[in-house]
């Protein structure tokens, strides 16, 4: 099995039946007490360092903190109904702002999961797709500013696989061209950079809470963060019908609200995140390590292995010019592994005027893609089977 989910729930279960039942015990099912506890703690937790304190570091090339250092204050945490939402009303809430208008362009990796372009779209903004790096697999930054035209906007960084997309050159892009930065933090709850969590980089971020996420709801769970009480107070409206005083509507909003039960379940596990993050970190360290073989690569392996605060390892991918074969080969040796994503957006039927589109490197990353097991329940023996069995293909 790639992922048991049931295994990851008991790591936590006793705690997870009590906040449950804590729930059905107060009778109080929407926008209560377990909704508010649950994001003022996702915010403290996006908002702190690193280390574990509230701050941000002298010197961050973070574009919603241009030109400021020192203490930052803490975030604004909006609980949705799922991460596409998140994402969707981040940008609703841009246009109603005056921040971004129908038309606008916003760069995005070619690679990323449909989630990301349908967020865009739906806004009617348009998406401009970007190669990623092979050696990343993340946006390749190095090709972002000859993209940039009158109309673009913003850039949504996808931090994908867990891994932090974020580098300096992406920072002064924003800063010199004024551009929005929307982290889609779906894959990278823990990750950082230069001691800041994912979803504290940019205006704003979205992130999904979707069961197999390293922070996953008992079903469908998202966030908005963002530093911008403005945005904030917009995206929290638009998720409650279009209003924030009962019965009053400034906004066509949609109703996408994070129920009392998977917030309450979230604050749980919220509090094992850093720890359950480290072993994937300490398996991922073996994998590099142990897994030799020249019909496999491992994209990130030119990362320094000793410091991989910067990847929480959501998934761990593999390139592999025979995936197929592969991905047989270890079913057969009783290996779970999924692919991530067998289709990339510009070549889905629902796309279909991009379907013409050459992006040689998406379509390689998309064809020869295979995840290998990676999560806080695996054991040594089972880590050993994978390398021992990866080595012998």
């Amino acid at each position: 099995m790639y992922l048991s989910l049931k295994d990851i729930t008991n790591l936590h279960l006793a705690e997870i039946e009590s906040a449950i039942k804590q729930v059905v015990e107060s009778g109080w099912y929407l926008q209560g007490e377990a909704t508010k506890r649950f994001e003022n703690d996702y915010a403290r937790y996006i908002s702190s360092t690193a280390d574990g304190h509230k701050g941000c570091r002298n010197g961050t090339a973070a574009p919603s903190l241009r030109g400021r250092v020192g203490e930052r204050p803490l975030c604004n945490c909006i609980g949705c109904g799922n991460g596409l939402d998140a994402l969707t009303l981040i940008f609703r809430a841009c246009k109603e702002l005056g921040k971004l208008k129908e038309g606008d362009e916003v760069i995005v990796p070619a690679n990323t999961y449909i989630a990301s372009i349908l967020s865009i779209t739906e806004n009617n903004l348009k998406p401009i797709l970007i190669e990623p790096n092979i050696h990343t697999l993340e946006i390749d930054d190095t090709l972002i500013e000859r993209a940039i035209t009158p109309k673009t906007k913003a850039i949504l960084l996808v931090h994908l696989y867990g891994r932090c997309a974020m580098t300096e050159r992406i920072a002064s892009i924003c800063r010199e061209h004024q551009l929005l930065l929307v982290e889609d933090n779906a894959q990278a709850h823990g990750c950082t950079y230069k001691g800041l969590h994912t979803g504290a980089l940019g205006d704003a971020a979205a992130h999904s809470f979707y069961p197999g996420k390293n922070l996953g709801a008992l079903g469908d769970a998202g966030a908005i963060t963002t530093f911008d009480k403005d945005l904030a107070e917009v995206c929290r409206a638009l998720g409650n019908y279009g209003s924030s005083r009962k019965y009053v509507f400034p906004y066509k909003g949609r109703n996408s609200r994070i129920d009392e039960i998977q917030a309450a379940v979230l604050d749980v596990k919220l509090k094992y995140l850093d720890e359950e993050n480290q072993r994937r970190k300490e398996i991922a360290k073996k994998y590099f390590e142990g897994i030799d073989n020249p019909l496999i690569t491992l994209p990130m392996k030119n990362d320094d292995v000793d410091n991989v605060s910067d990847n929480v390892f959501h998934i761990f991918p593999v390139l592999c010019e025979t995936r197929d074969a592969l991905q047989k080969y270890l079913s057969e040796k009783g290996i779970g592994t999924m692919i991530h994503y067998p289709i990339p957006p510009h070549k889905q039927a629902c796309y279909k005027e991009w379907n013409d589109l050459s992006l040689p490197i998406t379509e390689k990353i998309h064809r020869e893609e295979l995840s290998i097991p990676c999560n806080q329940c695996m054991t040594d023996e089972e880590v050993e089977k994978v390398i021992d069995a990866m080595n012998v293909y």
